[in-house]
């Protein structure tokens, strides 16, 4: 069995998508995965399954929108995923709450940096398949954009660090 994260897209933050976290985890177990815990309640669950990466994506993604009755994206991710998202953080003596990954289903489009718009001190690069944002002056004050992390979901690397180890364990 493999283990998993699962960040899911506007749950629980600022006032959107309400899923208490027991029964994400419950909709977890009755998909069939095993090992389920959940991290704090913004959409974060690690569990192990014997499907692969898309299967789980695809079957949880139903769950959520008959639960929901609206659709809600999810990002899976591997645990040596989720640890290479820790190691290729470009910006790693730079304070890890204010340094966010925006996970993306593909890789970043080549124009991404491109499209940025209202940057001011926030550092961007790219990923494999996420989006590395540093807020200088913090998320909260930030006016950037980017048009090509709209279907993403972002964490801080601190979340990122916690759910890498959470999964690694199982």
């Amino acid at each position: 069995m493999a283990a998993f994260i699962a960040l899911l897209r506007a749950v629980n933050v600022g006032g959107t998508g309400k899923l208490p976290m027991s029964e994400l985890k419950s909709m977890c177990e009755a998909l069939g995965f095993a090992d389920v815990r959940t991290y704090i309640a913004s959409g974060n669950i690690v569990f192990t399954s014997r499907k692969s990466e898309s299967a789980v994506k695809k079957a949880l993604e139903a769950a959520l929108e008959s639960y929901a009755g609206r659709p809600v994206g999810v990002m899976v991710r591997t645990v040596a995923e989720m640890q290479a998202v820790l190691a290729d953080n470009p910006f790693p003596k730079l304070a890890p709450n204010r340094t966010m990954a925006v996970f993306l289903d593909h890789a970043p489009p080549a124009d991404t940096l491109a499209g940025l718009r209202g940057q001011k001190d926030e550092k961007v690069r790219l990923g494999r398949r996420e989006i590395y944002i540093h807020y200088g002056d913090g998320m909260g004050q930030s006016k950037l954009v980017i048009p090509a992390a709209k279907t993403g979901t972002a964490r801080n690397m601190n979340t990122i660090a916690a759910l890498a180890k959470m999964a690694a364990e199982l």
